[in-house]
């Protein structure tokens, strides 16, 4: 009996602690080989590399790559972006509605809208929910919940808007004359688990997925590029004066909705712009965390994460990034925006591309809120 408790002690002690190799072939999140694979990175089709020389057919070949690279889309619902209002309240100088919308025959999506007082139609933001690891909200991270929500949403949105600097993004805009819509993605908000959402989840769900021949975060840019579908045939809005916005993992949304859709205008993305050389290289003590999503099959091997932004050109776009984040080495965002000022610049549309670095951790606090509502009055307004 003592030296099965002994066994099942030892068994508990190895299973605490993983067991190492005197060879390995990966560490710290990274093949070995990073290095090498990096290296290997030529990006055949960004902008100045590959032989296509006009501009509109450039644009035209890279987005169908990154809509290969994305796999198959969701199907289209049979009758169009049905929406349900579930409730609406008012709020100080704009309506608030919880609506569900069905962007695909296999799901509806839970969405907030904000709608200015006032003769419309108006300009609008399709504001995009950050990742930060936590999945039990979504769109409430940008917008204040509405009273029809249960009350631990409303308190861990209130304790999330923190990182805005207490200050809900999408009401600051809707305050300011803007529709908004803000959906949650897949995998957050009521898009969750079941059985309750945790980091590690996200990945095995993410591949389980691609089994299927579809990429979740693949679904999420196309919820996205569907959701801006449904807001500009709202009668509030004006289909020509449409943006984007979004901090951190809503900046990554940002530029790439606005480089695959052409309902975008303008578009504004707070703390997610690097380069892969940087981004996932053993040069600095964090490696890349994010899995899978921002993880597009084989895009990589084909255009880097400025040459797809630069898809975007030659609309307006804002890019902030911190000095201080310690997600994005400024190495990376400084070739980056070189990168895409390039690209602008060739399309004589230098003017209309904005990257600055501020001295800030990973954050979209209010005076980064001030600045993305400054771009958008000059360019949507």
């Amino acid at each position: 009996m003592k030296r099965l408790i002994l066994l099942i002690a030892i068994a508990c002690s190895v299973a605490a602690h993983a067991q190492q190799r005197d060879k390995y072939e990966f560490t710290r999140n990274l093949p070995a080989y990073a290095d090498s694979l990096i290296a290997d990175l030529t990006y055949p089709l960004a902008w100045g590399n590959c032989d296509i020389k006009d501009f509109g057919e450039w644009r035209k070949a890279a987005r169908q790559k990154v809509l290969d690279c994305m796999l198959t889309p969701p199907p289209a619902p049979a009758n169009g972006y049905e929406a349900k209002v579930i409730f609406e309240e008012q709020r100080d100088g704009y309506k608030a509605r919880k609506i569900e919308i069905r962007l695909s025959r296999y799901y509806t999506v839970p969405a907030y809208v904000l709608i200015p007082e006032g003769k419309g139609p108006f300009p609008a933001i399709n504001v995009l929910h950050d990742h930060g690891g936590h999945f039990f909200i979504g769109k409430e991270k940008c917008i204040r919940p509405l009273a029809c929500e249960d009350s631990t949403v409303i308190k861990d949105a209130k304790e999330w808007a923190k990182g805005y600097e207490g200050q809900f993004f999408g009401d600051y805009l809707a305050q300011h004359g803007y529709v908004v819509f803000s959906a949650d993605a897949p995998m957050w908000g009521e898009r969750g688990l079941k059985e309750g959402m945790k980091r590690n989840l996200y990945d095995m769900i993410a591949g389980n997925m691609m089994m299927y021949g579809i990429d979740l975060s693949a679904y999420m840019t196309y919820d996205d590029i569907a959701g801006t579908e449904y807001l500009a045939t709202m009668p509030e809005v004006d289909a020509k004066r449409i943006g984007c916005t979004g901090w951190s993992m809503g900046g990554y949304r940002t530029w790439m909705l606005a480089a695959l859709s052409d309902r975008i205008k303008a578009g504004a993305a707070v703390c997610w712009m690097v380069t892969t050389d940087e981004q996932l290289s053993f040069k600095y003590k964090r490696t890349e965390n994010g899995g899978f999503a921002n993880c597009l099959p084989g895009l990589r091997r084909w255009l880097d994460y400025p040459h797809i932004a630069s898809i975007a050109c030659p609309k307006p776009m804002l890019f902030i990034n911190g000095s201080q984040d310690k997600l994005f080495p400024v190495a990376g965002v400084e070739k980056a925006f070189k990168i895409m000022h390039e690209t602008w610049k060739s399309q004589k549309a230098d003017d209309k591309l904005e990257t600055e670095l501020w001295d800030m951790p990973h954050s979209c606090d209010k005076n980064a809120q001030k600045r993305v509502l400054d771009f958008f009055d000059k360019h949507l307004k």
